[in-house]
């Protein structure tokens, strides 16, 4: 059977892509040129088709061309490209002006709902690869210091009523202030102004109340559509917290990917940095 594959950047499509192979699937690939790595091309896809961010009507024609009528939207597109790098065909700018809210949410549910009207329907984009969605408890050799539970517990109450209005879904606290919030800038880029905060603080001239260490708290939203937006982690969100300053993580089980599987619990380790899914 043939499954489209719509890819974002990061590893996540090139995941879908190689287990979908591994399950007999054909796989046709409509690559987002302003976002999909090039390497897309090499992974054994039955075809790869590369159309730009608002090219909507031509990814339906690719895909009823090629005879999909399943897909998977996977890999991230990132926030601020859909609001402003986007030159949306004609289908893609009747749907956006139809729009109540503008948040990912709204407008990929949209997308979504027109796929399926043309006879192609999204399916979860973890389907595929369940053995990678982050397990219950503490993944690494560390857990969590009882100030770091602490600031788990409080950040995961910030960041659902954040997650709420598809706000975001990172918070970073310490000693149970809440240091930096995602919005459109992305994960990582959340995660490295916090560690700015925190030096800046330490700068200053004064004594920081704040202890120094961060916790990143990462969650799904409370209704967590898996076909798009699934929350992911890697080995460079380890990196980056590296760089912040961060020492604790917290995911939600069951709902957050772990794109690089044991390198990341690996990678974490090394950095003395507990990992741990809820």
């Amino acid at each position: 059977m043939k499954i489209g594959l719509i890819a974002g950047n990061g590893k996540f499509p090139f995941l879908v892509l190689e287990a979908a192979r591994a399950q007999g699937h054909e796989v046709v690939v409509a690559a987002i040129k302003e976002e999909a790595f090039p390497e897309i091309e090499s992974k054994g896809a039955a075809s790869v088709h590369w159309l730009s961010l608002g090219e909507l009507s031509k990814l339906i024609e690719t895909f009823k061309q090629e005879g999909v009528t399943r897909a998977i939207m996977a890999g991230q597109v990132k926030h601020k490209q859909i609001f402003s790098a986007i030159k949306p065909d004609w289908r893609l700018a009747k749907l956006l002006l139809s729009l109540g809210t503008r948040n990912t949410d709204s407008l990929l549910g949209a997308v979504a709902k027109v796929l399926a009207d043309e006879g192609i329907m999204l399916e979860n984009s973890t389907a595929l690869l369940e053995p990678l969605l982050a397990k219950s408890g503490v993944l690494t050799k560390r857990p969590p210091s009882e100030q770091e539970g602490k600031n788990i517990e409080y950040g995961r109450m910030v960041a659902r009523r954040l997650a709420e209005y598809d706000i975001g879904q990172t918070v970073v606290i310490a000693e149970t202030a809440c240091v930096a919030v995602e919005a459109m800038e992305g994960t990582d880029a959340t995660i490295e102004r916090a560690g700015q905060i925190m030096r800046s603080l330490e700068s200053g001239g004064g004594s920081s109340i704040l202890n120094r260490a961060l916790t990143v708290v990462k969650i799904a939203k409370p209704a967590q559509d898996m076909r798009f937006d699934v929350p992911v982690i890697g080995v460079a969100t380890i990196e980056t917290m590296k760089r912040a300053g961060a020492s604790c993580l917290a995911a939600d089980a069951g709902r957050c990917l772990l794109l690089d599987g044991e390198a990341i619990v690996r990678a974490a380790d090394d950095a003395g940095i507990s990992v741990s899914a809820g």
